[in-house]
């Protein structure tokens, strides 16, 4: 009989034999659901901007190149590095200093006299530009302040 079953004695239907493999369709298909739903919610759970408020005791940032720092100061003057700037200049003057390169760290210092308002238009100027690794610096609890 060529068309036989295997292990039949040609009689009438063989004898069951369970299969002894893994059929693993069903874990890939529960897998790239999970995927899916990680590569959806993902972008939803992180923010573009980390903020550091005053006093925090955060442990320092460590990078591999030296990061630009905008200081505003209590009369609302924007200094980059240590040079004064106009907010309307700003993203051109730090697309020059840091030669096109958006992914250079931003550290942005403000008075604790600048209000809330005035610090949100400086960063989002910043990250209008381009830029985002934007994070704000904060005085460490129990360390004199720089200038003090």
């Amino acid at each position: 009989m060529a068309g036989g079953m295997i292990g039949g004695n040609g009689k009438g239907r063989g004898r069951y034999k369970p299969m002894a493999e893994i059929n693993v369709t069903p874990l890939v298909d529960v897998m790239l659901v999970l995927l899916i739903v990680f590569m959806i919610t993902a972008p939803m759970i992180t923010s573009g901007v980390n903020v550091n408020l005053p006093q925090a005791s955060a442990t320092p940032v460590q990078s591999d190149s030296t990061p630009i720092t905008i200081t505003v100061n209590a009369q609302n003057q924007i200094f980059l590095q240590n040079s004064q700037v106009e907010l309307g200049n700003l993203v051109a003057t730090l697309q020059q200093i840091s030669q096109n390169n958006q992914d250079r760290r931003i550290f942005v210092r403000g008075d604790q006299s600048v209000t809330y308002g005035d610090m949100l238009q400086v960063m989002a100027t910043i990250t209008q530009g381009g830029f985002t690794k934007v994070a704000l610096l904060a005085q460490q609890p129990g360390t004199a302040a720089p200038g003090k």
